[in-house]
C-alpha cells in the first residue's frame, strides 16, 4: 500500500468544523482544489436525496475525504421519521461488521508489541480452541462431526477462514441449541470471553483454511485481543485506537446523553419503507439500557461517519493520524494485500487482514482502483479506501434488510465520475 503525505491536522480541523456546519452538501474544503469537480459532485447529493424522496431510505450521511481533506459531507432525510428528527452529520449508526476492521487493527497492534503473532494457534490464547470440530454433510441429509484437521490460527480469524459461520449453516441445530446464532450480542448478559468459550465446543461448517466463511471469526478475535492485551476489549480499543484518533462517538454501548442521536432502523415492508420493530436486534434500548457486558468484535460498535472516516484516514496514512501512530506502515501493508490465495471470495476481489482487497477492476465491474480496501455492515453501511486516489468514502444509513436498494453502487459511480484531475 503506498504511503501518502500526512494531512492529519487539516483533517481533524475540517472534521471539527463539519460538526457545527449545517447539514448540506457544501464541501468542508474546496473540492476543486482536490481534483473533484463541484458541479459533478453535486450529482451525488441529488441522488442520495432521491432515495429519501422515493421512500427507499429514511436518511443517510455520506462523507468523502481526498488528500486528507473533507471534500464532501452531507446528511439527507431523517434519523427518525416517526419523531420527525432530521438526519444530522453527527448521527450515530450501528456499524455492525464495520467493527471487524477495528478489531483487526487491534490484533495488529498487539503483534507489533510482541504480544501475539498472527500465525499463532488461537488455542495459545483461548485454550478451549486447541481442538475444534467440523460438521461434514452425510448421505442421510444430516452431518457428521469430525475433528478439525489443524488448529485455527489468528490469521484464519483475520481472513474469515476459521470455518465458523453465524450459526445458520449446516450445523445450525447445535448453534441454536446453544442459543448462539446471528450477529447481535448487545442484549446478552454474558461477557464475550465466556460466549466465545461456548462457541469452541460447537461444530464449524468448514475446515480451517478451506473456505471464506463469514461468521464469528472476528468475535473470537476480540476475545483473543482481550487475553493478549490483558484488559477488556472496550478499554483496549478506547486507549489504543479511539482516543488517539479522536473517535469520540464510537462505542459498544452509548452513554445515555447520546441516546437520541442513534438512528432508527428501517426496512422495506409490503413495498414501502417502514420502521423495523424495536426488538432487541434493531431497537434503541439495548445500546443504552442493556447489560453492557458482551463486546462483539464482529458487529458490536456504533459510530458516526466522521469517527469512522478518521479511522480509515489513519489506515490510508500508513497507520498514523495527527502525529499519533496507531500502527506501523509495514503492518498496514500486510493488512492491505490478499491473503486468501486460491480460496475464492468474489470476482476480482480478495481479502486481506480485516478488509476486502480489489485485485481486478474489470472482473469486479464497478468503478474503483486496484488496491482498494472496503467492507460494510448489516444495516447497509459502506466504506472504502482508495490508496491510489488518496480517497476515503463513508456512507451511513440504517436499512435492514436492504433488498434491492442500489445506493451503494450509485454512490460509487458518482464519487468516481466527480474525479477530474
Amino acid at each position: 500500500m503506498p504511503t501518502h503525505p500526512l494531512r492529519a491536522i487539516a483533517v481533524v480541523a475540517a472534521f471539527a468544523l463539519s460538526l457545527s456546519a449545517r447539514a448540506d452538501a457544501s464541501p468542508e474544503t474546496d473540492s476543486a482544489a482536490h481534483g473533484l469537480d463541484p458541479e459533478r459532485l453535486s450529482r451525488l447529493q441529488a441522488a442520495m436525496q432521491s432515495y429519501v424522496d422515493d421512500g427507499e431510505l429514511a436518511g443517510a450521511v455520506t462523507l468523502i475525504a481526498r488528500d486528507g481533506e473533507v471534500v464532501y459531507f452531507d446528511a439527507v432525510g431523517q434519523r427518525d421519521r416517526e419523531a420527525a428528527a432530521p438526519m444530522q452529520k453527527d448521527t450515530i449508526f450501528r456499524i455492525a461488521s464495520q467493527t471487524k476492521a477495528v478489531i483487526s487493527v487491534a490484533a495488529m497492534i498487539l503483534q507489533e508489541e510482541g504480544k501475539l503473532l498472527i500465525g499463532d494457534p488461537v488455542g495459545d490464547y483461548l485454550p478451549e480452541f486447541r481442538e475444534t470440530t467440523v460438521g461434514v454433510a452425510n448421505e442421510a441429509g444430516g452431518y457428521d462431526v469430525v475433528p478439525a484437521n489443524r488448529p485455527i490460527t489468528i490469521r484464519d480469524l483475520l481472513t474469515h477462514t476459521s470455518g465458523f459461520d453465524y450459526g445458520e449453516g449446516l450445523t445450525k441445530d447445535a448453534w441454536y441449541a446453544a442459543d448462539i446464532h446471528g450477529y447481535y450480542f448487545a442484549d446478552r448478559d454474558e461477557p464475550i470471553r465466556a460466549l466465545v468459550a461456548r462457541m469452541a465446543a460447537l461444530p464449524a461448517v468448514a475446515q480451517p483454511g478451506e473456505k471464506f466463511v463469514y461468521g464469528y471469526s472476528t468475535d473470537i478475535l476480540g476475545a483473543v485481543v482481550e487475553v493478549a492485551a490483558g484488559m477488556p476489549l472496550d478499554e483496549f480499543l478506547r486507549a489504543r485506537i479511539f482516543e488517539p484518533l479522536g473517535m469520540v462517538d464510537t462505542h459498544f454501548f452509548l452513554p445515555p446523553s447520546k441516546r437520541d442521536r442513534l438512528a432508527a432502523v428501517y426496512e422495506i415492508r409490503d413495498g414501502a419503507l417502514a420502521r423495523t420493530q424495536d426488538d432487541g436486534w434493531n431497537g434503541q434500548g439495548a445500546y443504552v439500557d442493556g447489560p453492557r457486558k458482551c463486546f462483539s468484535g464482529g458487529a458490536g460498535l456504533v459510530s458516526t461517519a466522521k469517527d469512522y472516516a478518521l479511522f480509515l484516514q489513519m489506515v490510508l496514512n500508513g497507520g498514523e493520524l495527527d502525529g499519533k501512530r496507531v500502527l506501523g506502515r509495514k503492518s498496514v501493508e500486510l493488512m492491505s494485500v490478499d491473503h486468501l490465495g486460491d480460496v475464492p471470495l468474489s470476482d476480482g476481489v480478495g481479502f486481506g487482514l480485516g478488509f476486502s482487497v480489489l485485485e481486478d477492476l474489470g472482473r469486479r465491474g464497478t468503478p474503483g482502483t486496484v488496491g482498494e480496501l472496503a467492507w460494510g455492515g448489516a444495516y447497509h453501511t459502506k466504506y472504502w479506501i482508495d490508496p491510489a486516489e488518496d480517497l476515503v468514502v463513508v456512507h451511513m444509513t440504517q436499512l435492514l434488510p436492504a433488498g434491492d436498494v442500489d445506493d451503494h453502487d450509485k454512490l460509487r459511480a458518482l464519487v468516481y465520475q466527480a474525479i477530474v484531475d
